[in-house]
């Protein structure tokens, strides 16, 4: 379970910061460590709440751009069978906007995942009436530049 003690560890690893902005960060950690927990749980319905409406999903696949909707269709039929996904955050980075708003925020964290290994998710979310949302979130795979020759091999392969 993605815990506020994580949350605030990780916050403690950010350069020093404002209160108001401590307190955005901690925000923004806690809706993307709550997206994480959700699915964790295979509990669509508070993974999708995390997003915007508008929001967009990169997977590490080419084929995977999908808006909201699109994204529900290919994740839900897991969930509703409890499959879900467990990424854990071992390392993030947040900056909150400071012009024209307070309002914007990107990030990006190192996840660790039993099958795949290391991993990078990145977004940017938005504050709005209801919170912290995320408006795109992008997973990658993080390849050691030493394997990035065979990897562009097998890729080329595939393709």
């Amino acid at each position: 379970m993605i815990s506020l003690a994580l949350s605030l560890f990780l916050v403690a690893q950010q350069p020093s910061v404002s209160p108001e902005n401590a307190r955005e960060q901690r925000a923004v950690h806690q809706t993307i460590d709550d997206m994480h927990e959700a699915a964790s749980r295979a509990d669509g319905g508070a993974y999708f709440k995390s997003f915007t409406e508008d929001a967009r999903f990169i997977g590490t696949d080419a084929t995977e751009h999908w808006g909201l909707e699109a994204f529900k269709a290919y994740a839900m039929p897991f969930f509703s069978q409890g499959r879900g996904w467990t990424y854990l955050p071992s390392e993030r980075v947040i900056t909150v906007a400071d012009v024209p708003c307070r309002c914007v925020a990107w990030f990006d964290e190192q996840l660790d995942h039993a099958s795949y290994g290391r991993l990078r998710g990145s977004g940017v979310l938005r504050l709005t009436e209801e919170g912290w949302k995320i408006e795109q979130y992008v997973l990658s795979f993080a390849v050691p530049n030493e394997v990035s020759g065979k990897v562009v091999e097998a890729i080329k392969a595939a393709d």
